[in-house]
């Protein structure tokens, strides 16, 4: 017994087949003109810029460097995907600490070489991953402290800092924008 015996056969229709008796796709919802879509593009563009020049104006002032790789990663992240939970306040913050965290154990391990910095970023997704963080831009924070090994007493307030500042800059530009998702889902 095979499959063609007990089920139907049904005509599909190919290129050559008469097109009269193709249903026509049903209308499923309304579709945003595509302004919509450009004006909703520029506003995250405007945002992320706005959140980074805040962080490099914080590092000016302070005479330290705030904005990291990282942190302007995880800027698009929150504000392409504000509903995601890698982009929830708690992730953002508790990772990139979780991050450093890991990164300073892998130089208390190991001298600073990319194995080492590779071996912090694995380290920085299993940790994440445990405590139900997720935050893949945290992963180059772990990078950042083995290759360029900051002093943590400076490194990790600032980084705490920053991180809040992507939070404040999120909710801020969440709700300039009539229609946006609304961010944060939760704060915890």
């Amino acid at each position: 017994m095979t499959a063609d015996s007990v089920l139907p056969r049904r005509r599909v229709p190919g290129p050559e087949a008469p097109h009269d008796d193709l249903p026509l796709p049903k209308r499923r919802g309304y579709r945003y003109p595509a302004w919509r879509g450009a004006a909703a593009g520029l506003h995250g563009v405007g945002a992320v810029t706005v959140v980074l020049l805040a962080l490099a104006a914080i590092g000016a002032m302070i005479s330290e460097p705030v904005l990291i790789p990282s942190l302007a990663a995880s800027a698009g992240v929150l504000h392409s995907a504000p509903t995601l939970p890698m982009a929830q306040p708690r992730s953002v913050v508790v990772a990139h600490l979780l991050g450093a965290a890991a990164g300073y154990v892998a130089l208390a391990l190991w001298q600073s070489t990319p194995w080492s910095a590779a071996l912090a970023g694995g380290l920085t997704f299993a940790a994440t991953t445990l405590a139900r963080t997720p935050h893949s831009p945290a992963c180059a924070t772990a990078v950042v402290v083995v290759l360029q090994t900051p002093a943590p007493g400076r490194f990790v307030p600032l980084l705490l800092g920053a991180t809040v500042v992507l939070v404040i800059g999120g909710f801020a530009a969440s709700r300039v924008r009539r229609g946006a998702a609304r961010y944060p889902v939760r704060w915890w």
